[in-house]
C-alpha cells in the first residue's frame, strides 16, 4: 500500500512539473530572444493639421473685485447703525454715525474764534496769523464732524458690521469715512462693503505655470456648484513674491470676471483655466508619440513599413496633441509605443515565484506543492 501511495505522489508531482515547465516556456517565449525585456505593442497615427490651445488651471473662491473697509476718522460713542449684513446700499448712503455733540460744539467754538479774528486787524502780521490759525481750526473741526459718519463709497452689499450701538469707536488712520482699501481674509473696518457685480478669483499657480502667465490673458471660469455654468475672465494681477509650502513654490494670480452668470455668488468654489498659448492650422501629433531627452525631441516614423527615428521641433502643447514645427509632414505615420509586460529583471516572474505552493524565489521550481508531498 505504501509503495502504491508513493508511486501516485510521484505521478502527481511529475505532472505538475511538466505543467510548470510548459508555463514558464510560454512566458519566456513571449519575452523574445533578449529575455527579461518587456514586450511592447504599438499603434500608428497620422500627422494631422488643426488648432491647439495650451492652458493652465488653478482653483479658488469667488470674491468681490471691489471692496472697502470703512471706519470713523473720529472717536466717540456709536449712536446709530443703519445697515445690517446683506443690505444693499447706494453710493453715498449713510451707514453709521457717532454721537456728534462734542464735535458740533468744537466746530461752533472754532467758527466763533474765526469771526473774532476776521473782525481784528488782519493787516498786521500778528493779526493775519491769528486769522489763518482760526481758519485752520474751523477746517479741522469740520473734518472731525464729518468723521463721525460713515458713508458708502460706492453702491454695494454690506458684508460685515463690526460694532454695536452704544459701543465706542476709535478713529482709523487708513480706513476713514468712505476709504477704499484692499480686501483681506479678516475684517478690519467698522463696516465692510463689497460690490457683487464685479467679481474675481484669486488662484495659486505653480512656479512652472506662472512663467507662462501674463496680465491680460483670457480665462474661462467654471463653478463647482453650478454644472455647465462658465464665465469669461482675464488675468489682472500676478504676485511678484512667491509662497512656499512643503517645498513647493507657487504664485498668487488674480483673474477678474468679465462676465457674471446670474447664479454665481461670492464665496463659491471656482476653477480658472487660463489660455497661455494658441496655434492655428498647424501640424500636430499625440503627446505619446513624442520622446524628449537632453532637450531634443524625437518621433518614430514608419517609412516603407520600417520604423525610423526622426528629430522634430515642437511648439504648443495642447490638450489634443503637440505642435510639430519641423521634422514631419502631414500624412506621415508615427508610432505610439506602450509597454505591455510586467516581468521583472533577471527573467524572474512577478513576486519572485509562481505562487506560494510551487517553489521558492527567483522563479525557480522548488519541491513538491507546499514544500512536501
Amino acid at each position: 500500500m505504501k509503495s502504491l501511495l508513493e508511486r501516485r505522489a510521484v505521478v502527481v508531482n511529475g505532472t505538475l512539473g511538466v505543467l510548470l515547465v510548459g508555463g514558464i516556456g510560454v512566458a519566456y517565449s513571449s519575452l523574445g530572444a533578449d529575455g527579461g525585456e518587456p514586450a511592447s505593442s504599438s499603434r500608428t497615427v497620422t500627422v494631422s493639421k488643426g488648432n491647439l490651445t495650451e492652458s493652465v488651471s488653478a482653483s479658488g473662491s469667488v470674491e468681490s473685485a471691489k471692496t472697502s473697509s470703512l471706519g470713523f476718522s473720529g472717536s466717540g460713542t456709536v449712536k446709530k447703525i443703519y445697515v445690517e449684513v446683506g443690505d444693499k446700499v447706494e453710493k453715498g448712503a449713510e451707514l453709521a454715525v457717532l454721537d456728534r455733540t462734542e464735535a458740533l460744539e468744537n466746530l461752533n467754538a472754532a467758527k466763533a474764534k474765526l469771526a473774532v479774528a476776521e473782525e481784528g486787524d488782519t493787516g498786521t502780521t500778528q493779526g493775519y496769523a491769528s486769522y489763518v490759525q482760526a481758519q485752520n481750526a474751523v477746517k479741522s473741526a469740520q473734518r472731525a464732524l464729518d468723521g463721525t459718519v460713515i458713508h458708502a463709497p460706492f453702491a454695494g452689499t454690506i458684508t460685515a458690521v463690526n460694532g454695536t450701538v452704544g459701543g465706542s469707536a476709535s478713529g482709523s488712520s487708513g480706513g476713514g469715512n468712505g476709504a477704499n482699501t484692499s480686501s483681506s481674509s479678516s475684517s478690519s473696518g467698522f463696516i465692510e462693503i463689497a460690490n457683487p457685480s464685479k467679481m474675481k478669483i484669486e488662484g495659486t499657480f505653480t512656479e512652472a505655470d506662472t512663467t507662462k502667465l501674463e496680465v491680460g490673458q483670457s480665462a474661462t471660469i467654471s463653478f463647482s456648484a453650478l454644472s455647465g455654468v462658465t464665465a469669461a475672465g482675464k488675468v489682472t494681477q500676478i504676485d511678484t513674491q512667491p509662497t512656499t509650502t512643503n517645498n513647493v513654490v507657487s504664485f498668487g494670480v488674480t483673474i477678474t470676471l468679465t462676465t457674471k452668470p446670474a447664479k454665481v455668488r461670492i464665496g463659491q468654489t471656482a476653477t480658472a483655466t487660463v489660455t497661455v498659448s494658441e496655434a492655428s492650422d498647424v501640424l500636430y501629433v499625440p503627446a505619446a508619440a513624442v520622446s524628449t531627452a537632453g532637450g531634443q525631441s524625437t518621433v518614430t516614423v514608419l517609412e516603407n513599413g520600417k520604423p525610423v527615428v526622426k528629430t522634430v521641433t515642437t511648439g504648443v502643447t495642447g490638450t489634443t496633441g503637440i505642435e510639430i514645427k519641423s521634422g514631419l509632414e502631414e500624412g506621415d505615420q508615427v508610432q505610439l509605443t506602450t509597454s505591455t509586460s510586467t516581468f521583472g529583471t533577471g527573467g524572474n516572474m512577478p513576486g519572485g515565484g509562481l505562487g506560494g505552493g510551487l517553489g521558492g524565489g527567483g522563479g525557480n521550481m522548488g519541491g513538491p506543492p507546499g514544500g512536501g508531498r
